[in-house]
């Protein structure tokens, strides 16, 4: 009774044991959920944002008052009157400046512009860092295919080996054939750890684009089915509205309209009000007092030169980002049907590869180890069948890696 207690809890406890090294299985909506909520390069936009949202408050602000006081019409000493009473007085004086409306408003709209550019600026780092966490895990959907092919065939040629081992021993094999299926066996245990590495080094970028510690173990979801989906009506209007370096260029453009039209106002008077106080000295003077309103003229010549000038500049300024952003648009949507080209091309390649020429070579390399089974054939001619289907394996997967690049490139391109 003690004894099976005992098994019991030795098997609880591996079982618990086991569990707790169990990997996470992340799949890429989760992870690419995590970088947008937690990347610090992607927060700091949001208090930018912020930041800028913040300063429209301050756009109707006054100038500050300014006060003063002094001597108002108060004669040199030794200039007195033959009376010897005391001239002048002691003034005080406050200045208001009274911004106009339209002004202020036109300065509002412009700052509020500003946030917008911030946050295309925004979705345009968060698009490309979407690319990369999606590249890097197509690379580990590749690396684990890879892994799994070179697994298999690390257990052939050490089953080959084996066998050539045997029949060494009746004189049925030479030596070289043991040494050369060894090397090869060899040869695919370096490409497992050079492997192994380049998923470590994968999980380890992905782990800081989630802002997690670089020793953060997990796994992702091998039966992801990457797909090419091609946009049907893909147009200039398309890339216009999706992309956010165009919107962000639509927003600059829209900004530089409202700049235009705050620097229009300068045309606009400003008002400002002036009260003095004065305060005789002499006894037989009553107090007297100012109140002055004032406003500027911004239209005469010599001071509408300058707003002027700048109006005309922005203006040409604007008119030349209108111009990029059509070369952009075009350019892009250039781009992204060489891609379309590109990809449905390599479909081809591809399926050929998953359904000719992979299975053509591994029905070549069973049958020769079947006719060295049956000693029909030496082990060079097994070697040759595996190093064929090892080679044509790893130019699928290159071709696999770059056609998962080539999706992510095309995605990035199209922000979808």
């Amino acid at each position: 009774m003690m004894f099976n207690i005992k098994i019991i809890s030795l098997l609880l406890l591996l079982s618990l044991s086991g569990s707790s090294f169990a990997q996470e299985v992340l799949s890429l909506d989760e992870i690419l959920k995590q970088i947008s909520q937690n990347n610090p390069a992607l927060k700091a936009y949001e208090n930018r944002i912020k930041g800028q949202d913040a300063r429209v408050e301050g756009a109707g602000a006054w100038m500050a008052p300014m006060v003063g006081a002094g001597t108002f019409m108060t004669p040199y000493s030794g200039q007195n009157s033959e009376t010897g009473e005391r001239r002048g007085s002691f003034m005080i004086t406050a200045e208001q400046g009274i911004p106009n409306p339209a002004k202020v408003r036109a300065k509002a709209d412009y700052l509020a512009a500003q946030s917008a550019i911030t946050g295309s600026e925004q979705n345009f780092l968060a698009n490309q860092l979407k690319a990369r966490a999606t590249e890097l895990y197509f690379n580990l959907l590749v690396d684990n295919k890879k892994i799994d092919y070179q697994k298999e065939n690390l257990s052939i040629m050490q089953t080959m080996k084996k066998l050539g081992e045997i029949r060494f021993e009746f004189n049925q094999g030479g030596l070289n054939q043991i040494f050369k299926a060894e090397g090869r066996f060899y040869e695919a245990e370096n490409m497992i750890l050079m492997t192994e590495s380049n998923i470590r080094s994968d999980k380890i970028e992905l782990n800081a684009l989630m802002y997690l510690p670089a020793s953060n173990n997990f796994s992702i979801d091998t039966n992801y089915t990457v797909a090419f989906n091609p946009i049907v009506d893909l147009d200039t209007g398309y890339l216009a509205a999706n992309r956010s370096d165009i919107l962000q260029m639509d927003r600059s453009i829209d900004a530089m309209g409202l700049n235009i039209a705050q620097t229009r106002q300068e045309a606009r008077p400003d008002f400002k009000i002036r009260f003095d106080h004065m305060f005789t000295y002499s006894a037989l003077m009553p107090n007297q007092y100012t109140l002055m309103g004032m406003l500027s003229i911004p239209i005469a010549p010599w001071s509408s030169r300058g707003y002027k000038a700048e109006i005309k500049s922005m203006s040409f300024e604007r008119e030349a980002m209108r111009q990029q952003k059509e070369a952009m648009l075009v350019e892009s949507l250039g781009m992204v049907r060489a891609i379309e080209n590109n990809l449905r091309n390599m479909q081809t390649q591809i399926a050929n590869y998953e359904n000719k020429i992979l299975p053509a070579l591994d029905k070549n390399l069973k049958v020769s180890m079947l006719s060295y089974q049956e000693n029909k054939a030496d082990l060079n001619t097994v070697i040759d069948g595996w190093e064929a289907l090892n080679a044509a394996q790893l130019t699928y997967l290159d071709q696999l890696e770059k056609f998962y690049k080539m999706i992510v490139d095309y995605e990035k391109n199209i922000e979808r």
